[in-house]
């Protein structure tokens, strides 16, 4: 059985004020046999409507009245279809006064369920816990705070003196103070707004105890539940959507999804978005080219049109609204949704021209030919758009080939082999453009995508060749100078072209043949040998070259290969040319055989024979055969004396006719042991030195002469420059050798080199008349009249010696060519004193008798004739 109840709800006045949503109760439909699922429906949907969970609230904002103040809910089950309702009467809440604050609002009561007792001795049946029902309420109320919610009472509290208490999250668990409970009236409150996005249901638990703190009662369990409310806007994910579509695409092509959350019950009407186009730029081919769907927020294309070549991109504004879209009631937030339009290959490239053309020089390979040029109306630089040639006919050997220019997209097209212009002089090529992607279905290259292009062969002058090259004749070797050998000629590959051609010899390495410049024809200078060094075996290689007349003037070269037959043109040797051999015939003999140039049949075998004179030598030696190319040679007496003997041996060839040759065979004849060996040191000397070593001996003696010679010379020398720079007088007496020997004063190096000519006679000296201008030193005597220096007489008196000596400092004072020449010579400090006195002291003649002049003892020897002289002395 169901049970129906009869809602009376408290209408507050808010409504008739505020137009949004209010919830003001909830119904519920309650099956004795189970739980259902049941559909709920408002008998006024404009008005008033019913969520699935039974919750109650009007849809807008009215007035009440009679016709307002009552209406049914409707509930069915989805399963048996069966039907039930339940009649709902509103009421205004009425204002508060004074009077009405000091008495509270009547408040639902919630009692406890009594407990087991025992009565008579016997248990009592208790009934069954009661199922609280959940406290509904709506988040973000304005209060006033706190507010009453419910009273808690126990049947007891007649009997005993009973206190109350609430636990769990929310009272006295985080976040704690939001419920509170009045001990003593047992009256549930809450102290602030809630937030339903926070925390949407609070499970409390409720307690009553006695004074003692016995627990009086079970606790019961109290279910709070926010009622959410539409106080959160949709929010996007992204502010700013991208997405892409194909061109050409179908209508109904998806597109893009935009998705946006509402932080509301997304199970109720405040958090069930929907989600609809604001508009659309730009607006062309059509203003609608996409749609959305309002629940998911796919967006898909409703409109056929979609050419990025015109429109490559459009920007949607999308906007999403809560209450299931409602324009009046709905929250709303939007976003933009930029769509690019991707290309496909639906435009094929066109040539801008029919025919091209280009010419290329015959036998030029990687060439550029001509250019072709394409236009594309897809995205630059993107498979759609690259072009790729291909040439379809007018090339059947594959001259030709066309790469593609990255940047540009033009065909380049090339020479890959090489073209002769006697044999094709023009080609006509058939070029196709395609892209590197097959085009779109359904569209089909047009005849702008295939053009024609004409290649004009350019005649060069190419190089003359020889044919054959090389050229190879046989000739038999011995040709005497002047015989026409053969006739090799170039041929011009340019038969357009009247040209003549010379011949040159460019490599002749025995110098044996010479060229006719016109005809070709070779001829012999010299003798043909096949066994000269320059033959390689058998072969003769000469080189000839070939040149025309042209523009630029071009050559060709050719090799002559003379392939030379053998005569027999060289007699045989001996070999070896020198042997040892000892004193008796036992135990030594000499093996010999044949040097022969000439080749088989003109070789061996050969024939070994000894000649007839001197008698000697068939007297002393035998020779014996050993096979066509070896012989034996022995002594034919018992004994020789040691020493080197020629042997003359006749040896002959297979030749036709056969060649004989005398050839001398060198024996040093030795003492030698038991083993046959020579044990003495004379024919060492005996062998004589060849002219080669005595030539080389020479020379070694010359050289080491001219090198002694040279030595000799550079001495000589030397001491004559070490003799130029010694004083031609060089006594110990001579007091100017103290400018040499005394390097206490001085300018530098250019003051150390003195002209010591100056100390030598004036007669002895050059003149400087003679010296050429711009060489002089700077302490050489400059060119200046001859001061007249005082003369000393023939026989001085003592007396005038001061007089004679101060005359002639005077005169050194005036005279400017008195050494040094050098204004800045720096003089070395010499001392503070000296016991000397100066020169400057010296008196007259007339005083210097009376001087003591006997201190010049203590200056060594070289003043000692001044103190002989002026000390006083008889002589």
């Amino acid at each position: 059985m169901f049970l129906l109840r009869r809602y009376v709800c408290i209408f507050t006045e808010k409504l008739k004020n505020q137009a949004e949503l209010y919830v003001f109760l909830s119904v519920k439909f309650s099956n004795c046999n189970g739980k259902r699922k049941v559909q709920y429906e408002s008998s006024e949907p404009a008005d008033f409507k019913v969520d699935e969970d039974g919750m109650v609230y009007a849809v807008r904002s009215f007035p009440l009245s009679s016709e307002h103040a009552k209406f049914l809910i409707y509930a069915q089950d989805k399963e048996t279809q069966e039907k039930w309702q339940v009649a709902v009467k509103l009421s205004l809440k009425p204002t508060l006064t004074e009077d009405s604050v000091k008495e509270p609002p009547e408040v639902e009561e919630i009692v406890f369920p009594r407990q087991f007792s025992k009565h008579s001795g016997h248990l009592q049946r208790q009934k069954r816990d009661w199922v609280i029902p959940p406290i509904n309420l709506p988040e973000n109320s304005r209060g006033p705070f706190p507010q009453e919610l419910v009273r808690i009472r126990s049947d007891r509290d007649k009997n005993l003196s009973l206190r109350y208490s609430v636990t769990g999250p929310g009272a006295d668990q985080p976040p704690t103070g939001i419920f509170i409970i009045n001990p003593i009236s047992g009256q549930l409150s809450v102290t602030k707004p809630l937030d339903r996005e926070q925390i949407a249901r609070f499970h409390l638990r409720a307690h009553a105890v006695d004074i003692n703190g016995n627990q009086v009662e079970n606790p019961i369990d109290i279910v709070i539940n926010v009622i959410d409310m539409n106080d959160n806007r949709p929010e996007f994910l992204h502010q700013v959507w991208n997405g892409t579509v194909p061109e050409g695409s179908k209508p109904g092509t998806y597109v893009m999804t935009v998705t946006a959350i509402d932080a509301d019950d997304p199970n109720a009407l405040n958090g069930m978005l929907r989600y609809r186009i604001l508009s659309q730029a730009p607006s062309t081919p059509s203003p609608n080219m996409f749609t959305i769907n309002n629940e998911t927020g796919d967006i898909i294309t409703v409109a056929a049109g979609l050419d990025r070549e015109k429109v490559q991109q459009y920007t949607l504004i999308i906007q999403a609204t809560d209450m299931e879209g409602n324009p009046t009631y709905g929250l709303s937030n939007t976003a933009t949704a930029i769509i690019t339009v991707t290309d496909v290959n639906d435009n094929p490239p066109e040539f801008t021209a029919m025919t091209f053309y280009g010419e290329v020089p015959e036998n030029r390979v990687d060439v550029i030919v001509a250019n072709l040029t394409v236009t594309d109306k897809d995205q630059p630089h993107t498979p759609a758009w690259n072009a790729v040639y291909r040439i379809s006919g007018g090339d059947p050997t594959g001259r030709f080939a066309i790469q593609t220019d990255p940047n540009s997209n033009d065909g380049l097209v090339t020479v890959v082999k090489p073209i002769d212009f006697e044999t094709n002089r023009m080609f006509v090529l058939t070029v196709a453009a395609e892209n590197q992607v097959p085009l779109a279905k359904g569209i089909q290259h047009p005849p702008q995508s295939t053009a024609t292009v004409s290649v004009t062969v350019i005649d060069v002058n190419e190089n003359p060749y020889f044919a054959p090259n090389p050229k190879i004749i046989r000739q038999e070797e011995g040709l005497h100078a002047g015989t026409m050998l053969t006739t090799f000629t170039a041929q011009d590959p340019d038969r357009y072209m009247q040209q003549n051609i010379r011949y040159t010899k460019l490599s002749d390495p025995a110098n044996w043949l010479k060229i006719d410049p016109v005809n070709g024809q070779i001829t012999t200078i010299a003798v043909l040998d096949r066994e000269s060094p320059n033959v390689k075996n058998n072969i003769y290689n000469a080189t000839f070259l070939a040149s025309d007349n042209g523009i630029p003037p071009m050559s060709g070269t050719g090799t002559l290969q003379i392939y030379l037959l053998d005569i027999n043109d060289n007699a045989p040797q001996v070999l070896p040319q020198e042997a040892e051999t000892c004193e008796t015939p036992d135990p030594n003999s000499i093996n010999i055989t044949a040097l022969d140039y000439d080749i088989d049949p003109n070789a061996g075998p050969f024939a070994f024979d000894l000649p007839l004179s001197p008698v000697t030598i068939k007297r002393n030696w035998t020779i014996t055969r050993l096979n066509g190319d070896f012989a034996q040679l022995n002594l034919k007496i018992k004994f020789l004396e040691a020493g080197i003997y020629e042997v003359p041996i006749i040896i002959t060839d297979s030749g036709n006719p056969p060649k004989s040759n005398i050839s001398i065979l060198r024996v040093k004849v030795c003492q030698c042991d038991s083993n046959g060996d020579c044990t003495d040191v004379d024919r060492i000397v005996g062998a004589g030195l060849g002219t080669g070593a005595i030539i080389a001996i020479l020379l070694c003696i010359i050289i080491l002469l001219i090198l002694v010679l040279m030595f000799v010379v550079w001495m000589k020398r030397r001491d004559k420059e070490r003799q130029a720079k010694q004083l031609l007088i060089d006594p110990e007496d001579d007091v100017r050798d103290n400018i040499l020997k005394y390097d206490e004063e001085g300018g530098g190096e250019e003051d150390q080199d003195y002209d010591l000519s100056q100390l030598q006679q004036p007669d002895t000296v050059e003149p400087d008349a003679i010296k050429p201008v711009g060489i002089r030193r700077m302490d050489e005597r400059p060119i200046h009249a001859e001061p007249q220096y005082p003369v000393r007489s023939a026989a001085p008196h003592p007396g005038d010696i001061g007089d004679f000596i101060n005359e002639g400092l005077k005169a050194a004072d005036n005279d400017p060519t008195a050494p040094p020449y050098d204004s800045l010579l720096v003089f070395d400090y010499e001392g503070s004193g000296s016991t000397a006195g100066s020169l400057s002291s010296l008196n007259s003649s007339s005083s210097g008798g009376e001087q003591d002049y006997d201190y010049l003892n203590d200056w060594g020897p070289r003043f000692k004739k001044l103190a002989d002289m002026y000390g006083g002395g008889d002589d």
